[in-house]
């Protein structure tokens, strides 16, 4: 990890350090109504070729261009376009020309982590807005690399977090918008998701997501559970993080199933693991809020995302989806979500749910994360993430790795948005 400093000091200015603004703050400002959005899609693999089928059906969506370092999978990615009835998109070995294209509004980043911040600011840097799978950087000076590239270029640069589109999520964005959960105090977020086969493959992301078990300590992959988090303490929108602290436990877990499941003479069997099984950070916000965020994906337990959010009148809690109010029968018992659907279904799963479940794509939120991006082009709405949201979310990961390091050394969280973030109360998705 580049960003591990000489000394805790050193650490603590480095994530202190807030560079020269570029340009003007990007918060609140929309995209420029379009009513056809032009996408090229860098990374046609498992992910990305998931995503363009559910890019299909979404009106005013438009695939023009499609990059890949194995021209096989663009292929695939044509001829599941033109099935879609649009014409074929034009294959572009080298993502830099893709970014170059006049006909692409929109650069959809679906590659692995590594190259995250360099195709995005790339597609910025040509004029076109970025839509970049998570995490959106590992470290945080790429962060500070996508803000200020936003600002100073006047493009987004929108993370793809999909979590913050399911079902559960939006129906707990609800109850908090709508008070049911009263003053919001606490929030849980997670990663929990038994990888040790993926890790281990031959092929796909078990070429390349490996690697940073090897060479970090600390939270792999925040977003998916702390964006939906962030939503609901409306952060960038009055709050913001303001300080995190991490510790690691001890790595084992996937070296043992590494030994069990392959041969002596593999050479898989000679790397070491520094990434500890179950790393746990708590982060404070600047209004006094609290969050748990846990990443494990090598022990064997069911999947889970946290996705607790309590307040002074109530708690919702998934995994699976339950709420406990002030006041209801039963002093320990959480009920389940039926009886409030109907007052708190968010109105994109009312309205959209069906075509989101019959696509599929993990439960329909991918359909849901496409749709709503693009009605933001169509509307000429302010992206429901921001720059300073992928910044943020993202930078959760490289903090953890520092304060691991440090014997888990509190850190301040670098705020993104240079101040701006009390000023925008307006948040996204106000149903």
């Amino acid at each position: 990890m580049n960003e591990i400093c000489r000394s805790a000091a050193e650490a603590l200015a480095y994530v202190s350090a807030v560079p020269p603004s570029q340009g003007a703050s990007m918060l609140g400002v929309p995209f420029e109504k379009l009513e056809l959005v032009r996408i090229g899609f860098v990374g046609v693999g498992g992910r990305g070729l998931g995503l363009l089928q559910e890019m299909l059906a979404v009106p005013g969506a438009r695939i023009t261009a499609v990059c890949d370092i194995a021209e096989n999978r663009m292929q695939m990615a044509v001829e599941k376009v033109t099935a879609g009835g649009q014409p074929a998109p034009v294959m572009e070995a080298d993502w830099r020309a893709l970014c170059q294209r006049s006909d692409v509004d929109l650069v959809y980043i679906c590659s692995p982590w590594q190259v995250h911040v360099e195709q995005a600011v790339r597609a910025m840097e040509c004029g076109k807005h970025a839509a970049v799978e998570v995490p959106a950087a590992t470290t945080i000076a790429e962060c500070w690399r996508l803000v200020d590239t936003s600002e100073r270029t006047r493009r987004h640069c929108v993370m793809l977090e999909n979590c913050c589109y399911g079902y559960p999520e939006l129906l707990a964005l609800n109850l908090v918008r709508k008070g049911r959960l009263g003053t919001i105090t606490h929030g849980e977020a997670a990663y929990i998701h038994d990888l040790r086969s993926l890790l281990l493959a031959t092929s796909s992301e078990g070429l390349w997501r490996r690697h940073g078990h090897q060479t970090r300590n600390g939270n792999l992959y925040p977003t998916h559970g702390l964006g939906p988090v962030a939503w609901y303490m409306d952060i960038h929108h009055g709050d913001r993080f303001a300080r995190l602290v991490s510790m690691s436990s001890l790595s084992t877990a996937l070296q043992e199933y590494r030994d069990a499941k392959l041969p002596a003479d593999d050479p898989r069997r000679r790397e070491s693991y520094r990434c500890g099984d179950m790393n746990t950070s708590l982060i404070q916000t600047a209004n006094g809020r609290t969050i748990m965020l846990q990443h494990d994906v090598v022990t064997p337990r069911p999947y889970s995302r946290g996705n607790l959010i309590q307040g002074s009148k109530g708690t919702f809690n998934d995994y699976p989806p339950r709420v406990f109010f002030d006041g209801q029968e039963g002093a320990h018992d959480w009920a389940t979500c039926d009886a409030i659907k109907a007052e708190y279904e968010h109105p994109l799963w009312k309205e959209h749910g069906e075509q989101a479940i019959k696509l599929g794509g993990h439960g329909g939120m991918d359909y849901i994360t496409n749709f709503r991006l693009i009605e933001t082009f169509r509307k000429g709405l302010v992206p429901d993430i921001t720059v300073y949201d992928a910044a943020a979310w993202s930078a959760a990961g490289p903090l953890s790795d520092i304060s691991v390091a440090w014997d888990n050394l509190p850190l301040p969280f670098p705020d993104f948005t240079r101040g701006n973030w009390h000023d925008i109360t307006t948040a996204p998705l106000m149903a």
